[in-house]
Order: C-alpha cells, then structure tokens, then sequence
C-alpha cells in the first residue's frame, strides 16, 4: 500500500474544486455524497433514473440533468455510484444503440467509481476506460448513510499510485479515511475482505447473545464482559445487535438501517464470487452469505443487517 497505516485526516471544504464532476446515481448514498462535494465548492451535475433522487438533489442545490450523457459531457470527473457491475458496464459502453460514457466524455476523463461490485468487473471497468483514453479508480466505501451524510466515509482505493494523488482531495470531501490499496481493483478487494468478517462477525455475535439469553445473562452483563475481552468487535461495540449497551446502534431503532440487510446479502455474494474464483478453502463465509440471502429474502432486506438477532432468535427452540 502507499497510503500510510494512519491516514490523513481533511475537514470538508479544504479541498478546491479541480474541475466539473459529473455524479451518476443519486440514491442514499450518492445522494448525501454529491451534497458534501457541492458544500465544498466543487461544481457538480447529477443524474439517477429514479424521479424522487432527482428532486432530492434540486432540493440540496445540486443542478440536474435529464440523461447521463448530458451530465457528462465536460466533465472533468465522472463519479459513479450504481447497484451493480452490470449496471457500471453498460453504463460505460453504452446500451440499445445509445453511445456510453466512455465515448461521451472528453479524453483523458477521470472514472472514479464508488459502487460495490466484483473484483473482475471493477478491473474490466478499468481496462475500458484506459483503453478508451481515460483514467480510472476504484473506491468503494464503507461507513453506511450516516458516514455518506457527515462526511466520515471510509474509502478503499484500487488506482496507480498518480491517479490516486489526483482523485484523493475530492474522496477527504466525502471521507474521514482514504486508503490506497493498490492498483485497479484493489479497492474492490479490500472492500469484499472488510465484509466479509463483517457479516460472519456479526452472525457470531448475535449468536453469542442468543445464547445469553438463554443461559440468564443480561445483555448488558455480556456486552461489558465481551466487549473489554477477546470477543470485541466492531459488530459489538459500534452496531450491538441487542438495544441497550450501545444507544447509537440500529437495534434501538427497531434495526432501521443503517446498513440494510440486502446490501450485507449483496456484499456477502461478491464475496463468494471472489472465494469461488480464487479457490479459496472457506467455509463460515459461504455459510454467512446464505444465511444472509435467507434473511433478506424472508423479510430482512430492508431491516439492519444486526436485525439477523432476531432471525436466530426466532428459529431457535423455546
């Protein structure tokens, strides 16, 4: 890595604007995101195919436009933040007759893409638009609407080491931490790895209060025990499955996300994606991505991905 193990941190608005950002996909995420680089003085058109993320912007000062081509056209950064690599490739190329991005903009065009998608999707992308005369990144990020919000993201970045230099102002705007993590792809990489101990984490830790429960301990006994010994994690101290130990978490909120469901069961599959592709002997992650798939599609999509408590919970004997 050529990021430093402790990054630099950069309050927003000290960045200055290095030319027009086109932003495609404006949803809970993007949205949020596109307003912080507008606070910071970068100048900034959005597009989404969704009305209501389109009004959301206008709303939060942010200039629309009524195609993604047209947004952009003169840009100097196209940053995207799309639900899939299919979608991010066919934006890139182009669809039923329609030229893509790619042809749209002006050469030498900084891609910077946010989305979470497969590794080997993240490194076509990448091929595409150098080979198109265009510069490339990826940077997924980590730290859920909140963080897209307050500016606090993490972002996870595959890139050359000059390209990263280039586009590193502009993530400190949306972004507490910046992370180089190698070359194309590797943002991606790093983004699936972090997930993936995520979600088996927190499985593990709303099993252990599960079994709390059912040997008489309280929640509170177990999280000052668990979370001052070998047990701590984040899935324990920061997102507690359980409400009381921890106000901010989403389980006092009735797992309102957050980091919803669907998206965990969607992490967990491109991390399967990738343990298929390499080989790797793992076994709880395949098991943590079909727990999760079962969860979102049983009701737990739009829930929490903490909210998996109350699937354990529920399944097990009384």
């Amino acid at each position: 890595m050529s990021e430093s193990a402790q990054p630099e941190t950069t309050q927003p608005g000290t960045a200055q604007p290095a030319g027009p950002i086109a932003f495609l996909g404006l949803g809970h995420m993007g949205g949020p995101m596109a307003v912080n680089l507008v606070k910071a003085g970068y100048t900034v058109t959005g597009f989404d195919v969704v009305p209501a993320a389109l009004d959301a912007a206008r709303a939060h000062n942010i200039p629309t436009a009524d195609t993604a081509a047209e947004a952009v056209a003169g840009a100097a950064v196209v940053l995207t933040m799309l639900p899939s690599g299919k979608h991010l490739l066919d934006a890139y190329r182009g669809t039923g007759g329609e030229p893509g991005l790619l042809e749209v903009a002006g050469p030498g065009t900084m891609f910077l893409d946010c989305s979470t998608i497969n590794v080997d999707e993240a490194r076509e992308a990448a091929e595409l638009a150098v080979a198109a005369g265009h510069r490339s990144v990826d940077a997924p990020v980590s730290g859920g609407v909140v963080g897209a919000e307050a500016g606090t993201l993490t972002f996870m970045v595959g890139a050359p080491e000059e390209d990263f230099g280039a586009v590193r102002p502009l993530l400190e705007v949306m972004g507490r931490r910046v992370v180089h993590c190698g070359g194309h792809g590797a943002g991606q990489a790093a983004k699936i790895c972090n997930n993936l101990i995520l979600g088996v984490s927190m499985i593990a830790v709303s099993e252990a209060f599960v079994l709390g429960e059912k040997l008489g301990l309280t929640h509170q006994a177990l999280f000052d025990v668990a979370s001052a010994a070998s047990g701590q994690c984040w899935a324990l101290t920061t997102n507690c499955p359980v409400p009381g130990p921890v106000p901010t978490s989403p389980a006092n909120r009735d797992y309102q996300p957050g980091f919803a469901g669907a998206l965990m069961a969607k992490d967990l599959k491109l991390a399967l994606n990738a343990l298929e592709s390499t080989g790797v002997a793992a076994r709880l992650g395949p098991l943590a991505s079909e727990i999760y798939d079962t969860f979102a599609a049983e009701g737990g999509a739009g829930r929490d991905f903490s909210g998996i408590i109350t699937d354990i919970r529920d399944k097990s004997a009384h």
